[in-house]
């Protein structure tokens, strides 16, 4: 590691040499230290990627919201799933509404760790994950009350 040390200039010096200071501090500050990565003088240009396939797969969680839609469609046999990338296609960040009669008296609790059983290996691979989880009665319901 490396370390390098900096003066402090004097218009800094004068704000750390108040007049308040703890009286377990006996002499003014004069120089402060700052650890430098040794990668903190190579510009962002040498980090460049020469594949851009490779980089897209890199960039990404490999998690789509087309995937997960299949996915639960078959395992919940869900009526209705609508899901919504919030992370701007890189697939960090989904919202999704499930509509499935295997919801049907199940707390919101359990209908979560339902979708969320499902789902094991893809929410292990985003970021963040949104279900709101609806029996077909329920979902019925809002769609009334929408209209």
């Amino acid at each position: 590691m490396f370390v390098r040390r900096a003066i402090l200039s004097r218009g800094y010096r004068s704000l750390v040499r108040s007049t308040n200071r703890p009286s377990f501090i006996s002499s003014p500050i004069t120089r402060a230290t700052r650890t430098v990565s040794p990668f903190s003088s190579l510009s962002s240009r040498s980090f460049a990627v020469a594949n851009p396939a490779m980089a897209d797969s890199a960039s990404t969680s490999g998690v789509t919201a087309d995937g997960l839609k299949d996915k639960l469609s078959t395992q919940l046999e869900a009526q209705f799933v609508e899901i919504e990338d919030m992370s701007g296609g890189c697939g960090q960040a989904f919202q999704a509404i499930i509509v499935s009669p295997q919801f049907d008296k199940k707390t919101m609790l359990a209908r979560h760790r339902l979708v969320n059983s499902v789902l094991k290996d893809e929410i292990a691979a985003i970021h963040a994950w949104t279900p709101k989880c609806y029996t077909p009665e329920q979902w019925q319901k809002l769609q009334d009350e929408r209209a």
